[in-house]
Parts: C-alpha cells; structure tokens; sequence
C-alpha cells in the first residue's frame, strides 16, 4: 500500500487542484504518470448533460478509433451454415448457435464483444438479461446483428468502440495505452468525443459535456479542457 501511495502521489506533483488541461497538455502528463509495471491502459471519462433514464436522452454508438485500443479483443459469433465458416476465417473467437447460448446461460463469457446474423436472433434474443447488462446484446444500429460478419469481426478487432452512458450520465471507454505515442492518444481521445458529441440526443437541453477526464489505469484523472476537445 505504501509504494502505491508513493507512486500516486509522484504522479499528483505535477498536477494543479482544479485546473483544467488542454488534451495534448494532459496525455503528456498522463503518460509520465504511467509508471506501473505494465502497460497501462488510458482511459477518457465524460460527464454528460443527460438522465438516460428518458429514451430520448440515451447516448449511445460506437467509434473506430484511428490507432485502435492497443487491447486484444475476443469475439464470440452467432451463426450457422456459411456465416459461422465466414466469422472463422475473419478470425472470430468463437463461433456458435443454440451451443454457444447454451455457454453463455452456463456463465461461459469470454469474449469481449457479440455479433450475429438476423436469423440467429431468436436465440440471442433469450439472452438479454445476461448480455444486455454487459454491454454485449448484439443491436442492430451499431453493426453487430449483420449478414457480414467478416466486416463486423475486423472492425471489432480493429479499434471499435461501443459506448453507452450510464445512470448517472457518465460515459466512457479505453482509447489507447501508455505506450501509444502522445499524438495516437490525443487522435484517439479526439475521435471518442467527436463520436459522443455526434450521438447527442434531441431531448437534451443546455450544456452537453459537463466535464471531461483522462487517466491511466494506475494514476490519478486530469480534467480536460472542454474547448481543447472540439475537432472543428
């Protein structure tokens, strides 16, 4: 406990209380605050203006960042016939119908995201409680119940990220790791709050983005500058 004090306060030296950084300001500080003995993952925090409890105030979507996530995705497929040899040769983890509902519901979840094939959604559809919860229900909209499944397996693997905003309006998402170079970071972080910024519900009044944070799995969260964030 003690050295992970040392090491947090080390990383909070170069910090001012309260102030907010312009994004490529606050990666560079990010970074040099990375020191744990592996590689670290950065991750951006965004308070929304928003009560997701209302349906015309959910945030929801997904983003291909630039430089990807720096992390190793697992795949899990729905589909039979073609489909299921299509999703094997795109490199899907897994590959499965009526078997892999069967893993799921025994608590067998190792993979990171879903995709299935229309036809396979009456089976995927009695897992809603188990995967909706998770993040993992395959949905129409954000590309994950499709025919192609190559496509949707190489963008999973690629860099995608999937987003929703929680109860309390916060959403947020690995966007690299503390190897990446300053510049893949701030790309990364860029193309996130574009993305957020472009799934904007209708319902919401006055100020969006409340308040922007980054961090690295072991250090503390430098607030962002709101202004520093537009891609305009």
């Amino acid at each position: 406990m003690t050295k992970m004090g040392k090491r947090m306060a080390k990383s909070r030296s170069g910090l001012a209380v309260g102030k907010a950084y312009e994004v490529g300001e606050a990666v560079k500080l990010i970074k040099q605050g990375a020191t744990a003995k592996f590689d670290e993952t950065i991750e951006v925090s965004i308070n929304l203006n928003v009560d997701p409890r209302h349906a015309d105030q959910m945030v929801r979507g997904l983003v291909q960042l630039p430089n990807g996530t720096g992390k190793t995705v697992r795949v899990a497929v729905f589909a039979k016939g073609p489909a299921a040899e299509d999703a094997k040769k795109a490199g899907a983890d897994i590959v499965g119908a009526e078997d892999l509902a069967e893993r799921i519901q025994a608590g067998d979840i190792a993979f990171d995201q879903c995709v299935a094939t229309p036809d396979m959604m009456p089976v995927v559809g009695k897992l809603g409680k188990i995967l909706g919860p998770r993040g993992l229900m395959p949905n129409p909209k954000l590309g994950t119940v499709t025919r192609d499944v190559a496509a949707a397996i190489k963008a999973a693997k690629g860099g995608q990220v999937q987003f929703r905003a929680e109860k309390a309006g916060i959403v947020h998402a690995g966007v690299g790791k503390a190897s990446f170079s300053e510049e893949q970071i701030r790309a990364n972080v860029l193309a996130f709050v574009e993305a957020i910024v472009k799934a904007k519900p209708s319902g919401v009044k006055g100020t969006y983005m409340r308040k922007a944070t980054l961090s690295s799995t072991m250090g503390p969260g430098v607030r962002l500058e709101l202004a520093s964030l537009s891609t305009r």
